[in-house]
């Protein structure tokens, strides 16, 4: 079991980021957990290849508040800069180990992943994002049909086949885009325009209407099987028959996972305070868990101002 001063939980930007805070504070024994095999797994699995990567999100400048920060750059230039501050600050992580267990032993807190004690740390950062499992509808997916059912980009995508897209977000607009003129490409969202998206990707959108048929104002009521295919069944009584769907409904923050920790809710939020400190005293969230933005400037300077606090609330045990 790894005696540590801070334990990182989840190799995305915020937790890479505030690994990079502490290092140049001097901070060494300082130690990142991550479940997937790679950091940042998030942006690889679902961002395409080329995908743009947005420093101001949603029409908001952005500006940056501590050492990480980027302009707009492409998904691969993104992993490159954060692989950088991997290896230029000397950041350890560990990777295919899931923490789902924390215990306050005397001072410290014991990082659990099942039974197994991974760490004791004096400080915790818990970054994993709200990306942890892709939100689902909240009608069943019948068991038959769910290899043609997808939450995610696969490794192969789909040409010449009919798609549909649900969702109005960046993610649906930009598979949307990317498949257009490969396949016969719908897109539903439940509202009778976007708004989530983002300037670029509706003037992308526009470039491609005519390779994309938008079913604005609808929503799913069920999915059945239609032999090798899914049947769509809308709530105005609208039927449709597609090869796959691809659902991009975003994520949601890993309740189950914090409240097992000791994390208080309220209205489904967890508490924390300005800074990210949560109930549990020197238990700190940051990035989208705490921001709610989905901004990966905004995961970056919550990083920079969670590590400030402990600086400055914490000085003697950060120190010590």
């Amino acid at each position: 079991m790894k005696k540590l001063k801070v334990a990182i939980i989840g190799a995305g930007p915020a937790g890479i980021s505030s690994a990079v805070e502490f290092k140049a504070e001097g901070i060494s024994d300082i130690h990142i957990f991550e479940k997937g095999s790679k950091f940042c797994s998030t942006i690889r699995r679902l961002y395409p290849a080329g995908k743009r990567v947005d420093k101001d999100y949603k029409g908001v400048i952005a500006s940056t508040e501590g050492i990480c920060s980027f302009e707009t750059e492409t998904k691969e230039e993104f992993l490159n800069r954060m692989k950088k501050y991997i290896n230029d600050y000397e950041i350890q992580i560990d990777y295919n180990i899931e923490i789902n267990g924390l215990e306050k032993k005397g001072d410290d807190y014991v990082i659990k992943a099942g039974s197994f004690h991974v760490a004791q740390s004096r400080f915790v950062i818990i970054a994993t994002g709200v990306f942890d499992k892709p939100k689902r509808p909240s009608y069943p997916i019948p068991e038959k049909i769910k290899d043609r059912v997808f939450f995610e980009l696969p490794k192969e995508l789909p040409e010449g086949e009919k798609i549909l897209i649900v969702g109005g977000g960046n993610t649906a607009a930009e598979i949307a885009c990317m498949l257009a003129g490969k396949c016969d490409v719908y897109l539903s969202y439940r509202r009778p325009q976007f708004f989530r998206i983002n300037e670029e990707n509706l003037k992308e959108l526009e470039k491609r209407k005519d390779d994309i048929t938008f079913f604005l104002g609808t929503e799913i009521k069920a999915l059945e099987e239609d032999k090798d295919s899914v049947k769509v069944i809308f709530h105005d009584g609208h039927t449709e028959v597609f090869s796959k769907i691809f659902y991009c409904l975003g994520g949601s923050t890993p309740k189950n996972l914090l409240q097992k920790m000791g994390v208080e809710f309220r209205d489904n939020s967890p508490v924390i305070d300005e800074f990210g400190e949560s109930n549990l005293e020197r238990v700190f969230l940051v990035g989208d868990i705490a921001t709610k933005r989905g901004s990966i400037i905004n995961a970056f300077n919550s990083a920079h101002r969670a590590v400030k606090r402990i600086f400055e609330k914490y000085h003697t045990l950060i120190k010590s």
